[in-house]
Formats: structure tokens, C-alpha cells, sequence
């Protein structure tokens, strides 16, 4: 689209230099970790909640489209403007507002990087508890937006767990305070938790308080190889069923410890495997890693390996850490996109996607955070070759397919953002998806917050 010049001369006064028209700048804004890509026609770069508050007033007046950005490291396009219009990156709104260790919160803004949060923190001997596979690089913006998660999550929860309270623009051009620097509140909506996931299409977040966790003094891990999914799966049920929450708990099923063995890893011939992780104090840890393995010992065991310090529990970890770089070897392509099951379904997702790369001649690799039910499919193919590249994206629809038939959902982590947005009619019936649209109108009446995402037509 033609941003009318009326916009462009009050944007371009209001944010100067912040405001950006050129190519080189638009092409950078227009792309993420999903490899798809549209033009914005503008990119904005605000430092203060006051300039967001007019650039969303002034791009709702003439009825533009806004796409919030972080660090571009979402897989589901969900940062694409696919519609143009006026992309804003809260690359220069990334401080630290406020560390209130006696709270136990930090004050922030959306640019700041997980990574630098986790550095600032560790003086105060707190962390915020989301460790996407990003985390070094993603904005806690981008995590707010798509509820993001990680390994912890099984212990700590995700994003949506972590957040006290929001400041937020609404479409509507409305400045908002949700929640606050308190960890408990019976008082009206939840509308923190409504926008956290929310993907950026109901309001721009321009500071949050985020719910701090004391740093554990002591780590220790198990890493244990089954006969099968299923008896790794009734490990988990184990496992989760402990007064011991593990710390994280990560599955990877058959095909990804034979590629792993195909390059080079110390791994042994198994249907599945289990990296377990405890923390807590020095003196308690023993304990927590005996009960955590004594859960895991049972039908199906192959053999077990425990570390109780840091260089062997890095070890443990290797073969996890070693995994996606390894799917590369396989084929150039890969559609990687995460589901959700209830935990005991594991096996019969585990079956159902090994039963899909048989039907389909493709490889697909299932591993991911056992804990919650959240694997990642790896769906591998050559993209030059028609064929394999139409399999491939048959074969989609089918992995919702079968997470949906478990109980399950589209996604754990990732979110919907334009690759999983023609299945949300299939996970949610008619009046589900009213509700939700009713929402989206109600705190973005004209529809210019990332338009064309997540909600189906």
C-alpha cells in the first residue's frame, strides 16, 4: 500500500530519524525465522510509550496497518506484514526500568534481549525462568507475544506464568496498565494473561513486569534411554508424578538419536531417550536427582547416565544441543513446527508421525519438552525437489491432525502467527472463534494490529 503523505509528515516529525522509509531498512523489518517475507512500507523505531501512543492514534486514523517486531526469531511469520504498512521495532525501547529483588520483579521494555536480562540479573542472584532456544538473541518482547517457553518450562512455566503486569497500547489507540508488581490480585479481568500470546493484533506492549525467580545454587542431570516412546512416555508419568518437579525433562524419540549416532554422538541403539535435570540447593540436589531417578528407572530402561557436575551434566547435554544443526545433514529444508499433547498421548503421537514419514518417504523428527506434552516435528526435505517439497507440505495438515485427534493443540510455544492460522477453525468450534474475534474488535476496533494473523478469516 501508499502510506497516505499526511501519516508520513506527521510520523516522520514526531519520531525523526526513528522514522524509516528507505530499503535497506524496510527489507531487514520485513522477515523472520519462518523464511517469509513481505515489504513493509515504513518502519518506525520509538523510544517513549508517548510516541507509541501517537504513532498507533495516527495509524488508526487513516486506517494503516501496525506489525510489532522484535528480534525477528519467531518461525511462524507472525512478525511478516504481509499487508505493508507500517512495521514498529522496539529495538531502542530495551532498558531495564527496574530491579526490585525484595518483589522479586524487574520492570522492563519489550526490545531488551532475554539474554542481556539474564546477565543483569544474575548479580541479584534471581533469572526470569523462558529460555526459548533463541534466548540469547530474542527481545522479551517477541517472548510476551508468543507466550514462548523452553526447556524450564516444565518446572517454571512460560511466558504467561512470568508476567506480573503490562503497559500496552490497544488498537484503539488507548494506553492500558494491567497487573502490577504483585503476585496474587482477584480484582476483574486477567488481561495480562489475555495479551501475553496475544501475537501483537490486540495491543503494543511497551513495558512489563516480570516475575523473578530465585538462581538455584546447584544443577544436576540423568540422561536415560528406553526400548520405545511409550516406555519413555510412562517415564514421564513418573516422573511429573513426583513431589520432585524436574527442573526440565526433554524427549527425543528414535530418529533423532540415529541421526545423532550418524554424527558422532555417544549414544546408544534406543527408541528413545530422556534428559532430566533437578535443581535446588547444594545440599538437597542428591536427594532430588535420586528420587528423579528412581522415577525413571523402570519397564523399558536401557541404561542411565547421571551427572552431578557441571562438565558431565554438559556432557548430558550435548547430544540435545548438537540435534538441529545435525537435521541440516539430512536435507537443506525443514518445516519445524510445534504441538502439544496431553503427556500420556506422547506414544501415540510419537506412533502416529513415525507412521506419517513412512506414508510420506520423508524423514521426521520428533523431540522436544516432555514435561508438557510440547514436541517439535521436524518435517526434512530437499526444496529443489517438486516432489519431496509437495510431501512435505502435505504431510502439514496431518501432524495437526493428529494432535488435535490426541486432545491436543496447534502449538506449545511457537504460536499460530500465518502457519498455523488455517487450522485454528479446526481447533476451535464456531463460537470459540466469535468470542475470540469479539475480542480483537474490542481492543482493536479497525483491525490494524497485525492484521491477517492468527484469528482465521
Amino acid at each position: 500500500m501508499t502510506l497516505p503523505a499526511a501519516l508520513v509528515a506527521e510520523l516522520s516529525a514526531l519520531l525523526g530519524e526513528g522514522w524509516r522509509t528507505d530499503e535497506i531498512t524496510r527489507a531487514a523489518n520485513g522477515g523472520d525465522d519462518s523464511r517469509r517475507h513481505a515489504l513493509p512500507d515504513a518502519v518506525a523505531l520509538p523510544r517513549t510509550r508517548e510516541e507509541v501512543l501517537a504513532l498507533v492514534r495516527a495509524c488508526r486514523a487513516h486506517r494503516v496497518p501496525i506489525v510489532a517486531r522484535g528480534a525477528g526469531t519467531a518461525t511462524t511469520g507472525a512478525a511478516v506484514p504481509t499487508q505493508g504498512g507500517v512495521v514498529v521495532s522496539f529495538a531502542r525501547m530495551d532498558r531495564i526500568l527496574e530491579v526490585r529483588a525484595a518483589d522479586r520483579c524487574a520492570v522492563v521494555e519489550p526490545g531488551l534481549r532475554n539474554g542481556e536480562l539474564q546477565a543483569a540479573l544474575q548479580p541479584h542472584g534471581l533469572f526470569w525462568p523462558p529460555d526459548p532456544s533463541s534466548f540469547e538473541s530474542c527481545t522479551v518482547g517477541g517472548n510476551l507475544a508468543t507466550n514462548a517457553g523452553g526447556p524450564r518450562a516444565v518446572k517454571y512455566g512460560a511466558t504467561r506464568d512470568n508476567v506480573l503486569g503490562l503497559v500496552a497500547v490497544t488498537g484503539a489507540g488507548e494506553l492500558i496498565r494491567v497487573g502490577g508488581a504483585y503476585t496474587k490480585c482477584s480484582s476483574g479481568f486477567d488481561l495480562t494473561r489475555l495479551l501475553v500470546g496475544s501475537e501483537g493484533t490486540l495491543a503494543l506492549i511497551m513495558e512489563a513486569t516480570l516475575k523473578l525467580a530465585p538462581r538455584p545454587q546447584a544443577q544436576a542431570g540423568l540422561r536415560a534411554f528406553y526400548r520405545d516412546a511409550a516406555s519413555a512416555a510412562a517415564a514421564v508419568s513418573r516422573l511429573m508424578a513426583q513431589p520432585v518437579v524436574p527442573a526440565m525433562l526433554e524427549f527425543m524419540d528414535r530418529r533423532s538419536l540415529d541421526l545423532l549416532r550418524r554424527n558422532g554422538s555417544d549414544v546408544p541403539d534406543a527408541g528413545a531417550m530422556l534428559l532430566v535435570e533437578a535443581d535446588g540447593s547444594v545440599d538437597a540436589l542428591p536427594d532430588l536427582l535420586a528420587a528423579l531417578g528412581a522415577a525413571a528407572d523402570g519397564d523399558g530402561l536401557i541404561d542411565m547416565d547421571v551427572a552431578q557436575d557441571g562438565i558431565a551434566r554438559d556432557k548430558l547435554w550435548a547430544a540435545r544441543r548438537a540435534l538441529s544443526p545435525a537435521l541440516r545433514t539430512i536435507a537443506p529444508g525443514k518445516i519445524n513446527e510445534d504441538v502439544v499433547v496431553p503427556v500420556s498421548r506422547i506414544p501415540e503421537l510419537v506412533a502416529g508421525v513415525e507412521a506419517l514419514a513412512d506414508a510420506c518417504a520423508l524423514p521426521i523428527v520428533c523431540f522436544g519438552h516432555a514435561g508438557n506434552g510440547n514436541l517439535h516435528v521436524n518435517i526434512l526435505y530437499h526444496p529443489d525437489d517438486a516432489d519431496e517439497s509437495a510431501r512435505a507440505q502435505a504431510a502439514l495438515p496431518r501432524v495437526f491432525e493428529l494432535a488435535l485427534a490426541l486432545g491436543g493443540a496447534l502449538s506449545g510455544e511457537h504460536g499460530i502467527g500465518l502457519s498455523k492460522r488455517a487450522f485454528m477453525a479446526d481447533a476451535f468450534d464456531a463460537a470459540t472463534l466469535a468470542t475470540m474475534r469479539a475480542v480483537k474488535r474490542a481492543l482493536d476496533p479497525d483491525g490494524i494490529l497485525n492484521p491477517g494473523k492468527l484469528l482465521p478469516e
